[in-house]
């Protein structure tokens, strides 16, 4: 078993029903996911949640609210990753934004086209934050404290 925590943030940011989500390859497949990565040391989690957006997309947001902690194991590496989920909202687009090397292409995406069966999911954890946002069960940011 891996000795290192992999804390992940990840963020459903939607605009006019449509969703910011990202394009990556993983072993080889294209898959879908939204903008999400690892927090560093010593960040704060809604801190890495901005930068993330930021650097997979382009996209300046505003996080507004939680929608939950969540983990999975991948079945190739064995590692578990521990993944919390935000609600952003767009306020500008970066056109001059360098964006990750891993990442194929950030687009906005409707419910239709994320559940289609020709756009993988990374992991179930892509759905699961949708349907979370859908069903509207949204917590204050509140809940953090930051330390940092």
């Amino acid at each position: 078993m891996p000795n290192t925590i992999h804390l992940t943030v990840a963020t459903v940011v939607e605009r006019n029903g449509e969703f910011l989500m990202v394009r990556e390859t993983q072993d080889g497949v294209q898959v879908i996911n939204q903008p999400a990565g690892h927090v560093e040391p010593g960040e704060d989690v809604i801190a890495a949640a901005l930068r993330e957006t930021l650097e997979e997309t382009g996209w300046e947001v505003k996080i507004t609210g939680f929608l939950g902690f969540s983990n999975a194991r991948s079945a190739t590496t064995g590692i578990t990753y521990y993944r919390l989920v935000f609600i952003a909202e767009p306020l500008q687009f970066q056109q001059d934004a360098e964006i990750d090397s891993d990442i194929d292409s950030a687009e906005w995406m409707t419910l239709e086209q994320i559940k289609d069966p020709v756009n993988k999911p990374r992991s179930e954890l892509v759905h699961q934050a949708v349907d979370d946002f859908i069903s509207g069960r949204v917590f204050p940011l509140e809940i953090f404290h930051n330390g940092l």
